[in-house]
């Protein structure tokens, strides 16, 4: 990394922890209060694991995140970890990074944000309350868990922030995963594409159809494009449109378009709402497009697909 690209990366740190300390009304004195507090928990690290994964046996799916002793004991040593650097490390962009593998770890491992949120509930109260010794002043003990609850919060929002993230690109992965098996446009034949549509046809998904069309007219230098429709449960007008851009499309790459599966009902519906579907050539089924092209092309049922 260039000393350009780190000075950037150390501004946008500063200015989140800068954001973020303004957020949750985080100053100095509450850092203080926090690692002042921490003299009196952090010596009972072993005992805060014990009483919260005494907790945690009882929580549903336990044995599905914790299989065997060995992963059990390597998150306990993570856990007294995060809380000796909660009450003893600064709070930088380096406290902030950490917060962030701690949300994109929960995120992988599916732990659901439900059991996080009470888990970092139930170790509030743990710190605040079982492992209190009683040696401040009321004052002084109220200020602390101010500045603790705060801070609780900030680590949590990090956290939930992380893990939306991550998670929102899973589902986005998976989104574009099954776009693009919904649109499997196969060759079938030398110099034939076949692609049949199933279910609705909105705009995005009308892009990834000419996307993934144009893409393998473009890989197999194909002539004819066949796309079956009797499988697509609405034609209305927009449908109807989004199926003759794709037509026009393929047909400037020197490949022509033969709609199928085109139905009574289709037909009369697309009259009646007027589109002009202009030099598209259309078959009631495959096996007529099918025939259409291969006539079209000069091709026979000997060649080589």
């Amino acid at each position: 990394m260039s000393d350009q690209s780190a000075a950037i990366d150390d501004n946008d740190g500063q200015s989140r922890l800068a954001t973020l300390r303004a957020l949750y009304s985080i100053r100095d004195d509450d850092l203080e209060k926090i690692h002042s507090y921490g003299d009196i928990v952090v010596p009972q690290l072993d005992k805060f694991v014990a009483l919260f994964y005494g907790w945690l046996r009882n929580q549903p799916d336990f044995d599905v995140f914790f299989p065997d002793e060995a992963t059990l004991a390597h998150v306990q040593n993570m856990s007294r970890r995060y809380w000796n650097d909660f009450f003893r490390h600064d709070l930088d962009d380096v406290y902030l990074r950490q917060c962030d593998r701690i949300g994109e770890t929960h995120a992988r491992i599916g732990l659901p944000l439900t059991i996080y949120f009470a888990a970092m509930h139930r170790s509030l109260k743990l710190f605040t309350e079982d492992l209190y010794d009683n040696s401040l002043t009321s004052e002084d003990y109220l200020s602390a868990m101010q500045a603790v609850t705060k801070r609780v919060h900030l680590d949590t929002s990090l956290v939930v922030d992380t893990y939306a993230r991550i998670t929102n690109e899973a589902m986005g992965a998976q989104s574009r995963t099954l776009m693009e098996m919904s649109t499997p446009v196969t060759q079938i034949w030398q110099d034939v594409l076949f692609l049949p549509i199933v279910g609705i046809v909105d705009s995005k998904r009308a892009q990834e159809i000419m996307n993934a069309a144009l893409t393998k007219i473009a890989e197999t230098q194909s002539r004819a494009f066949i796309m079956d429709i009797s499988g697509v449960a609405v034609v209305d007008t927009a449908v109807a449109n989004y199926l003759i851009k794709v037509t026009k499309a393929t047909r400037l790459m020197g490949c022509e378009c033969t709609i199928s599966g085109l139905s009574p009902a289709i037909a009369q519906t697309i009259v009646e709402l007027g589109i002009d579907v202009g030099k598209v050539t259309t078959t009631a089924t495959m096996q007529d497009a099918l025939v259409d092209v291969f006539n079209r092309l000069g091709l026979n049922f000997g060649g080589n697909p």
